[in-house]
């Protein structure tokens, strides 16, 4: 792409300002159809130090309510963000709908750095080049405009500018290591940009090649680039997206009606059993801790299956300073107006930390898809977004668990009763409970799709029977004991 690059005509000075009028006049208006729209966009500015990134950044958003757009510099990860996943800290920078976001530099500048360093090989270059296609995909998938700009100048002309800023006292601190390093070795970071904009450029979210040797410009060319893909998405808002077939490997995962029920414990079994287990994994969070393995168990169930209770046996095995819980309920309203992927993004452990949640993303194929708060294209499209989701997740070295917690439509009714004639209890029976049940064949439907879908061989599904809570809960127990200790033992 830079190689073989025809650059545009610069117009002439009249021209220019011409057009750079016309084109502010026209992004100022759009901010507002942007807000009534919902449409959210993010904006991401890479390219050679030196190259007027910032410049033209600031002038961009002289167009924009300060109300309607934020701007992140992404320097190098913090040592926070370094204990999570790779694409964590551009996750969580996602706008909200109807307003803007900017990202001054971002996953190209790490993943092209690290290659130029040699802290990287190849096999994790291709890795992290296919999470950032799938990121990009879903971003635009699910309605978000991203465009993404590379500032383009010349060896002579960065190292020029470079000269220039070290020059003026209070412009040398803007020269860091990594600009004078990357002019010295112009030609092998051209090499290295050069692959990353090929195998990155898709036609949902293009490469636009910004001729920056001149700042007035530059900033027209990013203006009416970005105005012109504004317009284009605010007609193409209501297109349904085509589905993906899911490229990862699955596993055969049971239907409910085949999960039998009467499996149970006496009471002398569940207590030798429930101490045996949870000793065990007492002592494997201390080598998750020092091995820096993070662990994420989902929980899924009908309502009244023992969730909760279930919970509760595998949080007294661990160190409180290790876990966190994460109830999950409908989203809040900045939540809601976000990727629905973005909140549990948010919630993901550190290395050596377990996060437990208690309902999870699953809730776009059941709760939303039954309930009517996304489309069917959103849903239909969720079960291999959240493959991909998960596969982020198990290519970062975390151990995921998924458990479904199955009881029959008489044992729901009878702890529904007793949770309304029980005082202490009856906070935790809602009218939707008794809502859901009334769905309950359709619930069953979803999920049976669910599990077909989304159980692959590095996230499977677990059915826990839980008409016997005290079965449940040490099987619960035993399956995190394994898959822990499994995953000890290919660290090994």
């Amino acid at each position: 792409m830079l190689k073989n690059w025809n650059k545009p005509r610069c117009p002439e000075e009249e021209e220019l300002l011409t057009r750079l009028k016309a084109a502010r006049e026209r992004l100022t208006v759009q901010q507002m159809q942007i807000k009534e729209k919902k449409l959210p966009v993010l904006i991401l500015f890479e390219g050679w130090g030196a190259a007027g990134k910032g410049s033209v950044l600031g002038k961009v958003i002289r167009n924009i309510d300060p109300r309607f757009f934020q701007v992140a510099t992404m320097g190098k990860p913090t040592e926070e963000e370094a204990r999570k996943p790779f694409l964590y800290r551009y996750f969580v920078q996602i706008p909200e709908a109807g307003k803007f976001k900017f990202l001054d530099g971002g996953w190209m500048d790490e993943i092209t750095q690290a290659v130029l360093y040699k802290k990287t090989d190849e096999e994790h270059y291709k890795e992290q080049i296919e999470s950032v296609r799938r990121f990009e995909r879903q971003l635009t998938d699910n309605g978000y405009l991203v465009v993404k700009f590379f500032f383009q100048i010349s060896e002579k002309e960065q190292k020029k500018r470079l000269e220039l800023l070290k020059d003026d006292k209070n412009t040398k601190w803007r020269v860091n290591q990594d600009d004078s390093w990357q002019n010295k070795h112009y030609a092998q970071c051209m090499d290295v940009f050069e692959q990353y904009l090929c195998d990155t450029n898709a036609s949902q979210a293009p490469w636009y090649l910004i001729d920056a040797k001149d700042k007035k410009w530059a900033e027209l060319q990013v203006l009416e680039t970005l105005v012109s893909s504004i317009d284009t998405a605010l007609k193409n808002a209501s297109l349904a997206v085509p589905l993906l077939q899911n490229p990862f490997p699955l596993e055969q995962a049971p239907k409910l009606s085949e999960v039998k029920l009467d499996k149970e414990l006496t009471q002398e079994e569940y207590k030798e059993k429930l101490e045996k287990y949870q000793k065990r994994l007492r002592e494997l969070h201390n080598e998750l801790y020092r091995k820096k393995i993070p662990v994420i168990i989902a929980y899924e169930g009908w309502d009244a299956a023992g969730k909760g209770g279930n919970i509760k046996r595998i949080t007294e095995a661990l160190d409180p300073r290790g876990f966190e819980v994460h109830p999950i309920a409908s989203p809040e309203p900045h939540e809601k107006a976000r990727h629905y992927l973005w909140r549990f993004w948010n919630r993901l452990p550190k290395t050596g930390h377990v996060a437990i949640f208690d309902r999870t993303w699953y809730g776009r194929v059941m709760v939303e898809r039954l309930e009517g708060f996304c489309s069917e294209n959103d849903w239909q499209r969720a079960y291999n977004e959240i493959n991909e989701f998960e596969k982020e997740l198990s290519d970062w070295g975390a151990v995921v668990i998924k458990f479904w917690v199955q009881i029959d439509k008489d044992t729901q009714l009878e702890r529904f009763k007793d949770r309304e004639g029980t005082p202490e209890k009856r906070w935790k029976i809602t009218d939707e409970d008794w809502r859901n049940r009334d769905k309950w064949d359709q619930y069953e439907e979803a999920v049976n799709e669910m599990l077909k879908k989304t159980s692959t061989s590095y996230a499977p599904w677990h059915i826990l029977e839980s008409n016997d809570k005290k079965y449940a809960r040490v099987k619960a127990l035993k399956i995190v004991v394994d898959e822990v200790e499994k995953a000890l033992k290919e660290r090994k």
